[in-house]
């Protein structure tokens, strides 16, 4: 089968490869229909992330059909159409009873999929845990419309669900990027008084205006003084940082208010500086990490409902054979990128 593998650094490559078999009772082989590319994707091409193993077929934002399943699996049986979590947890460690899925013990627990071991950039990927890994995608929900389930939008809304939004909140997310606008989507659940977004990116600024007009946007260069002028207390309540530049970590916590909390979804690929000194008495709240990603019945049924719709960030598509060009694309922000759609093979 065609998979997509990291080689090493910078190089990726579309390969032939075996295709995936069942390795323990809980398995389960899905056949890939849709994938997408993430950020994280170029983080392991790029070196940053130093756990990705060199061989691996990348990818982890992928949905598909149900291929086989081992003995022990509950939940799927082959031709299930599913969504794949960004994240191998076995559901029965003190982490995942306590929903903390990302901090799962197994020794593939956490971000695994297209990192540590084989992904879904392919024809079929192998999920372990499959009854904690995969969850059915209701028959009125496309695969386009599922495709993020798993990663970015069980970011986004694991973010909105842990910074305790309320319905008198200045909320302030940073970056529109895709993990950004799936954030977005999930703040406005909550209802807050009002949302700021801030993003450098013209045709991203554009795409968030027209798509949510009740929400307030600015460059960087403004925010500061956009935030002051927006808020009630000299600062946004909550801060979402979905950006992961060298000077969003210094925004995010300088225009939060007093007692604010600040929460950081970005990958960063340096590390940040927290600068106690000049931060002493703002008395913030900070809340980082990997998303806990064990809410997707919760978001496909908000989608099955029509109160989520991630479709529009889908703005181009190609066939797994021109995934090379996908990335090329993607990675240089070409003609209005923000989500690249993979399609599997026909059968």
């Amino acid at each position: 089968m065609l998979a997509y593998t990291y080689v090493k650094k910078g190089d990726f490559r579309l390969l032939d490869k075996p295709r995936p078999t069942l390795l323990h009772p809980e398995d389960a082989v899905v056949r890939v229909t849709l994938s997408s590319i993430c950020t994280s994707d170029l983080h392991i091409k790029h070196g940053a992330v130093p756990r990705a193993v060199p061989g691996i077929t990348v990818g982890h934002e992928m949905v598909g059909v149900v291929e086989e399943v081992g003995s022990a699996v509950r939940k799927v049986r082959p031709g299930d159409r599913v969504s794949v979590n960004v994240e191998t947890f076995c559901g029965t460690c003190f982490f995942c009873r306590h929903g903390w899925v990302n901090n799962c013990t197994d020794p593939n627990g956490g971000w695994a999929l297209g990192c540590r071991i084989d992904g879904g950039q392919a024809e079929y990927v192998r999920v372990p845990y499959a009854d904690q890994g995969l969850t059915p995608i209701p028959d009125n929900v496309s695969d386009r419309e599922a495709l993020f389930v798993g990663d970015i939008l069980a970011t986004g809304y694991w973010a909105a669900d842990i910074t305790d939004i309320t319905s008198e909140d200045t909320v302030l997310i940073i970056g529109a990027g895709p993990t950004g606008l799936c954030t977005l989507q999930c703040v406005l659940l909550k209802e807050p008084r009002r949302v700021i977004v801030c993003e450098q990116d013209p045709q991203r600024l554009d795409f968030v205006r027209r798509h949510y007009p009740q929400v307030l946007t600015a460059q960087p260069g403004e925010i500061a003084d956009f935030v002051r002028t927006h808020s009630d207390h000299g600062g946004a309540d909550a801060v979402l940082e979905v950006a992961g530049s060298d000077s969003t970590f210094a925004m995010a916590w300088a225009c939060a208010r007093p007692n604010a909390v600040v929460t950081v979804v970005a990958l960063y690929e340096k590390p940040q500086i927290l600068p106690l000194p000049e931060m002493y008495g703002k008395n913030l709240t900070f809340k980082t990490g990997g998303v806990d990603g064990c809410h997707s019945d919760q978001t496909l049924a908000l989608i099955a409902a029509g109160k989520l719709d991630t479709t529009p960030l889908i703005t181009h598509t190609f066939p797994l054979e021109q995934i090379q060009d996908a990335y090329d694309l993607f990675e240089q922000r070409r003609d209005g990128v923000i989500k690249v759609a993979i399609t599997g093979p026909t059968v």
